[in-house]
């Protein structure tokens, strides 16, 4: 993996297009003079909750055991599923319900930004090359300042794009995700066949 795939990976969980209407949503309940703040508060939050899972994740995977093909199998199932609810969505469930006050961690920052497949996501990138940090933390680091940008605009970018345009561009994302997901998983089917003995 390099550093531009596991940024368009990021990219692609981090879903910022498909969280646009949800931010705008719960930025309605606040004076329109402290949105910016609360946006830079917001992500700032979700970065460090980003870090945190990329430089602690591994550990807890190590001390889980989990073998090289299981986890490219698991990331593959678990992205697969990211990408089938980006094309066919459903309502968010409790993460719509209404909060009192300003909204502060939840529901912005965790989990619209860093929601449990991005927190998932970063933990895999890192567990597979571990020596690669690097680069990792310049991938996580670019797809956030992505994310950051397309919701800091996310008012402009609703007027230019529209809802139609919004939906669309979340399907497409979805569907370049399902093929990175299947390359995922049929690289961790590879692997667990050549490590038992079974590939040719």
């Amino acid at each position: 993996m390099t550093i531009l795939s596991a940024t368009l990976l990021l990219i692609l969980v981090l879903d910022p297009f498909g969280n646009i209407p949800f931010f705008l949503v719960e930025l309605e309940r606040v004076d329109p003079a402290r949105h910016r703040r609360i946006l830079v508060r917001e992500l700032a939050i979700a970065l460090a909750a980003l870090l945190i899972f990329l430089f602690a994740g591994q550990w807890l995977l190590t001390s889980l055991r989990i073998s090289e093909p299981a986890l490219n199998v698991g990331g593959g199932i678990i992205l697969f599923l990211i990408a089938i609810r980006m094309i066919f969505p459903r309502p968010r469930g409790w993460l719509e319900e209404d909060l009192d006050g300003e909204p502060f961690i939840v529901p912005l920052a965790i989990p619209y930004v860093a929601g449990p497949s991005a927190l998932i996501s970063v933990m895999f990138i890192m567990k597979r090359e571990p020596h690669r940090w690097p680069e990792w933390l310049l991938a996580t680091l670019l797809a956030w300042l992505v994310t950051a940008l397309v919701v800091y605009f996310a008012s402009a970018l609703r007027r230019i794009l529209g809802k139609r345009g919004l939906i669309a561009v979340e399907r497409l994302m979805g569907m370049v995700l399902i093929t990175l997901a299947v390359e995922m998983l049929l690289d961790g089917v590879a692997a667990f066949l050549a490590e038992s003995g079974a590939a040719p």
